[in-house]
């Protein structure tokens, strides 16, 4: 692999210090390549790709990747967690109330300012989460007819 190509999967995988198997190569894709997609949907797409893959395999293995920081789990309060691709920047979420419709937000300030509480009580923030509620596009125009 030359300096200008992005590593591969299992490289990624190896890199983590997690064993590269299948269903975790094709559980990291399909999140990668989705949009940040629920359990079930996951483990459809990671069914697709490699067979049979038992649910608890699958939490297994998205536990996995999200503490080994190769994906990112969303749980917006009332909602199923969520999975994402995204990972290693300050970027936030929007979120329609009425159909469940998630997007990504960038930070409007920046990478570090979302980083300073106006009193972190004695933490080491590393992470913000911020999540914005309202109506999407198709629901709001569903809502005002």
């Amino acid at each position: 692999m030359t300096a200008s190509q992005p590593p591969t999967t299992a490289a990624e995988l190896r890199d983590a210090g997690l064993r590269v198997t299948a269903a975790r190569v094709a559980l990291l894709e399909t999140v990668r390549h989705g949009d940040h997609l629920d359990v079930e949907t996951i483990a459809s797409g990671v069914r697709e790709r490699v067979g049979h893959i038992s649910l608890q395999a699958v939490y297994d293995a998205l536990h996995a990747l999200t503490t080994a920081g190769l994906i990112r789990r969303i749980e917006p309060a009332g909602s199923p967690a969520r999975f994402e691709g995204r990972v290693g920047d300050n970027h936030h979420h929007v979120l329609c109330r009425s159909c469940g419709a998630l997007a990504d937000v960038d930070c409007a300030v920046g990478d570090a300012p979302c980083l300073t509480a106006s009193d972190d009580h004695g933490f080491a923030i590393d992470e913000a989460e911020v999540i914005y509620w309202g109506l999407c596009p198709a629901c709001s125009t569903v809502n005002s007819s």
